[in-house]
C-alpha cells in the first residue's frame, strides 16, 4: 500500500521501520521541524527524520498544517492512507478526509483511557498494572476516533516509562502492520469508543517532581517510575535537592513519621512513608552533579536514621 507516514519521536521509528519491513511503500514522512538541542542550541532533526532520510524516504517539515503547503504536499504524493504515530500536529478535516483508505493513528493506550500526550507516563504514575496500544482511524477530536485494534500487555512493578515506551512502541508498529493488511483487505472494523470511559494523560510539568513523603511507598515508587526521563521525581536529602532515578519498595512496616530516614548507608536511602510503608532510594542526581548510587551520595554527608526531612 502506498502510505504517507506522521511521526516524529522514536516511538514513532518503531511504527515507520515496521512498515517498511512489511513490504509497503512510504511515499513520504511529515515530522516536526528540527529543534535546537543542548548548551550548543544546534538544530537537531527528529528520529523520525533521521530514519527516514538514511531509508531515502522525502521528508516535508512543515509549521502550519492549515496553510495549504502541507496538502498540497500531500497531494503531490498521492498516498492512499496516512499512518500517524506520535506526530505532534492535529490534523485538519481536508488532510484527514484525502486518502481513499483514510488516515489512522497508533496510540500508546488502551483508548478511550489516556487520551493525550502522555498515555504511556500516567498508566505508570496511577499504578496500572496493564496498558496497551491501539490503532485507530482518526477523528477531528483528540484521539477519538473508532477503534481498528488494541493489543493488552502488562506492566512490570519496576518498569519505568522508558522501559514501557520501548514495548509499547514495538507493540505498536506490528499491530499497525496488522491494520493496514486489514484495510488493504477491506475487513477492518470500526468500533467506537465509549466517551463516558474516556480519560485523559496531558503533559508533564515539574509540578508533579516534587515527592509528598505522606504518600505510601507505592505511590512514590510509581511517581519515580513514571516521571522518567523528564521531569523526574525530586525529593530533598540533608538539605540537598536531588532527582529520584531508581527506587524500591520495601516489604515490612514502620512507626517512624512520614519522612523520616529509616536507614542511611550502602543500600542507599530507606524513607518511611505514609502508612508505614519503607521506600528505598537507590540512585539519584544531586543538582548540579552526576546520576549517581545513594551510597555515593551519602558519603561525606550527615544523613542519619531517624533525621526527619
Amino acid at each position: 500500500m502506498r502510505i504517507l507516514f506522521m511521526g516524529t519521536p522514536d516511538f514513532a521509528v518503531a511504527s515507520l521501520s515496521a512498515l517498511l519491513e512489511a513490504g509497503h511503500d512510504i511515499c513520504g514522512v511529515f515530522t516536526q521541524p528540527d529543534k535546537p538541542k543542548n548548551r550548543g542550541m544546534k538544530l537537531q532533526a527528529s528520529p523520525v527524520k533521521e530514519f527516514a532520510l538514511a531509508h531515502d524516504i522525502p521528508v516535508f517539515q512543515p509549521l502550519k498544517m492549515r496553510d495549504g503547503e502541507a496538502m498540497g504536499y500531500i497531494q503531490e504524493r498521492k498516498p492512499e492512507l496516512i499512518a500517524v504515530a506520535a506526530y505532534g500536529r492535529i490534523l485538519p478535516g481536508d488532510i484527514l478526509d484525502y486518502p481513499p483508505c483514510g488516515c489512522i493513528n497508533v496510540h500508546s493506550s488502551l483508548l478511550p483511557k489516556y487520551r493525550g500526550a502522555a498515555p504511556i507516563n500516567w498508566a505508570i504514575l496511577n499504578g496500572d498494572k496493564t496498558t496497551g496500544v491501539t490503532i485507530m482511524h482518526m477523528a477531528p477530536a483528540l484521539d477519538a476516533g473508532d477503534i481498528i485494534l488494541q493489543r493488552e500487555t502488562a506492566i512490570g512493578p519496576d518498569e519505568t516509562a522508558p522501559e514501557l515506551f520501548q514495548r509499547l512502541a514495538e507493540l505498536g508498529g506490528g499491530l499497525l502492520v496488522e491494520a493496514v493488511e486489514q484495510i488493504a483487505k477491506g475487513v477492518a472494523t470500526r468500533t467506537p469508543q465509549l466517551e463516558a470511559d474516556a480519560t485523559y494523560a496531558p503533559m508533564l510539568g515539574r509540578e508533579l517532581s516534587p515527592m509528598d513523603w505522606s504518600k505510601d511507598g507505592q505511590t512514590l515508587h510509581d511517581q519515580v517510575r513514571g516521571l522518567l526521563p523528564w521531569p523526574c521525581a525530586t525529593a530533598e536529602f540533608g538539605g540537598v535537592r536531588c532527582k529520584v532515578f531508581s527506587t524500591a519498595v520495601l516489604d515490612g512496616t514502620t512507626d517512624l513519621a512520614p519522612g523520616t530516614v529509616a536507614e542511611a548507608g550502602k543500600d542507599g536511602i530507606v524513607m518511611a512513608c505514609g502508612g508505614g510503608t519503607l521506600l528505598r532510594v537507590k540512585e539519584l542526581q544531586p543538582d548540579g552533579k552526576k546520576r549517581m548510587a545513594a551510597a555515593d551520595f551519602l558519603r561525606g554527608r550527615s544523613l542519619t536514621a531517624g533525621e526527619r526531612l
